[in-house]
C-alpha cells in the first residue's frame, strides 16, 4: 500500500502542492458523490483532477484515505455551521423557546439545503462499503449540542439529568423529523411554513418534558 510522501518544499512548491491536493479532493468528491465509492477509481480521480495517479498516491496513499479526506472536509463544514448556529442561537440571554426554535430553524432552513450538507449525507450514506470517519468526528455536532444543553441545565433553564438523552429527544422531535418529512416529499409540497410548524410543535413538546 502506498503511503503519502513528505518532502521539504519551498513556499512556491508548497502552494503548488496545496493546489494539487485541493484539486484531487474536489475531483474525488464529485466522483464519490456521483458514482459511489466502489465504482470510483484512482485513475478517474487523477484524470478529473488533472494530475498523475502517482501524485494522488503521494498525497493520500490510497483510495480509502482519500475518501476519508473528502468525507472529513464535508464533515468539517457541517461542524463549523452547527458550531456557529449554537453560538449565535443558543445564547445565554435568550428566551429558551426562542433559542431552541431559532437553532432548529437555522439548521433546517440554513444548513440542510446547502451543497455541503447534501455532499456530507451522500458520502455518509455509502457506509459500510466506504470508509467512515472516527466516531469522535462523526459525533462532534451532537457533542456540542449536548454540552450546551448541559449548560442550560446547570443554569436552571432546562430540567434534565441526562444531557445526551435530552439532546437526542430534541433532535428527533425537530430536525430529524423535518429530514424524514422532506426526504419523503416527492412533489416539493413541503414548504418553509410546514417546516416551521413541525419545528415549533417539536420544541413545544420538548419543553413540556424538560422545561
Amino acid at each position: 500500500m502506498a503511503t503519502p510522501r513528505a518532502t521539504a518544499r519551498t513556499p512556491g512548491r508548497r502552494l503548488q502542492a496545496e493546489a494539487k491536493r485541493a484539486a484531487i479532493l474536489d475531483a474525488a468528491e464529485a466522483l464519490f458523490v456521483s458514482d459511489g465509492y466502489e465504482l470510483t477509481s484512482v485513475d478517474a480521480i487523477s484524470a478529473r483532477a488533472g494530475v498523475s495517479k502517482r501524485t494522488v498516491y503521494d498525497h493520500f496513499g490510497d483510495k480509502q484515505t482519500l475518501f476519508r479526506g473528502v468525507l472529513g472536509r464535508a464533515n468539517d463544514a457541517v461542524v463549523a455551521t452547527v458550531r456557529q448556529a449554537i453560538d449565535e442561537e443558543l445564547a445565554d440571554d435568550r428566551d429558551i423557546r426562542d433559542a431552541l426554535l431559532g437553532f432548529a430553524r437555522r439548521v433546517t432552513t440554513g444548513m440542510f439545503p446547502t451543497s455541503d450538507y447534501a455532499t456530507f449525507r451522500r458520502l455518509s450514506s455509502q457506509a459500510p462499503l466506504a470508509p467512515r470517519l472516527p466516531e469522535a468526528a462523526r459525533d462532534e455536532p451532537e457533542r456540542m449540542m449536548e454540552e450546551r444543553f448541559a449548560k442550560f441545565a446547570a443554569d436552571g433553564r432546562l430540567r434534565l439529568t441526562d444531557p445526551r438523552r435530552a439532546m437526542q429527544h430534541f433532535v428527533a422531535l425537530t430536525m430529524r423529523l423535518v429530514l424524514d418529512v422532506t426526504d419523503e416529499d416527492q412533489t416539493g409540497a413541503v414548504g418553509e411554513p410546514e417546516v416551521l410548524a413541525i419545528l415549533a410543535d417539536g420544541v413545544d413538546v420538548f419543553l413540556r418534558a424538560y422545561a
